[in-house]
């Protein structure tokens, strides 16, 4: 074969495959450029998302605390009361103790107490000893705690109960509640509501902003109570009159308040 034919068959050759070459060239092209579109409408897509869940997250609050107090009288007295017999034997303690008891309990139903409202709150019996360890006798105590709801008729129970038994009385602590609080407390989360909203109005200026609307609003309810301590007292040292003063107790209530805020 001559050199002439050689290099004409090369020059056919080249032309054909530069004719494949530039026929798949728009094929091409187009398939790029259809994934690089649905690549840009993905990433749109994604972003919106984003920037959706960031503005609902970038709300403004402001949380604080409002106290609120009022004073109420109260309307129930609970006391501790009961006996102490010393025998030279246990089983004669526990029923001379017994029958004095049982003379308590009578002489508080009479002076308004109910059944329901006494509850036995301790019992003991032990032994008592001389300094060589020798036992002389044995002592028995009966406790009841008592909660009258009628305040006003509590120092005349407490008097007529210590007459009934004598030396062996015993009285410990008295303390009063409010039971029926409800006007008070409904009064106390008003007020602390007023001070909360105070209190943010106030802090939101402070800061450029102003407070738009509550968000959450959690009642810590805290009742306080009055106590008044009547030290251990045995028959002879009562006196006729037992004087009690219920004086006045607290009701408190605070609320714990989050407000949304804007500019």
């Amino acid at each position: 074969m001559s050199e002439d034919t050689s290099n004409e068959d090369e020059q056919h050759v080249h032309r054909h495959g530069e004719g494949h070459l530039s026929g798949r060239r728009p094929r091409l092209t187009g398939w790029i450029l259809t994934m690089f579109t649905a690549l840009v409408v993905v990433a749109v897509g994604f972003v919106g998302v984003v920037l959706g869940h960031s503005k609902a997250g970038t709300t403004s609050t402001i949380t604080v605390t409002g106290s609120g107090t009022v004073q109420g009288t109260p309307d129930t007295i609970n006391f501790q009361i009961g006996v102490s017999t010393v025998n030279p034997t246990a089983t004669a303690a526990l029923s001379d103790n017994d029958n004095k008891v049982r003379a308590l309990e009578a002489a508080l139903l009479k002076n308004g107490v109910t059944r329901k409202e006494m509850q036995t709150s301790g019992l003991n019996i032990y032994d008592n000893t001389n300094n060589q360890g020798v036992v002389t006798g044995f002592t028995v105590e009966d406790t009841l705690n008592v909660t009258m709801h009628k305040v006003q008729r509590a120092s005349v129970a407490i008097d007529a109960a210590a007459r009934a038994v004598g030396n062996g009385v015993q009285l410990n602590g008295v303390s009063f509640t409010i039971t029926n609080d409800s006007s008070l407390l409904r009064a106390a989360r008003i007020r602390a509501m007023d001070n909360a909203r105070l209190a943010a109005g106030q802090l939101a200026k402070a800061g450029d902003a102003h407070v738009t609307r509550i968000v959450k609003i959690t009642d810590n309810e805290n009742q306080s109570s009055g106590t008044y301590y009547q030290p251990v007292a045995t028959g002879a040292s009562l006196r006729a009159s037992v004087p009690i003063q219920t004086g006045s107790q607290p009701v408190n209530v605070q609320v714990t308040v989050v407000y949304s805020l804007a500019n």
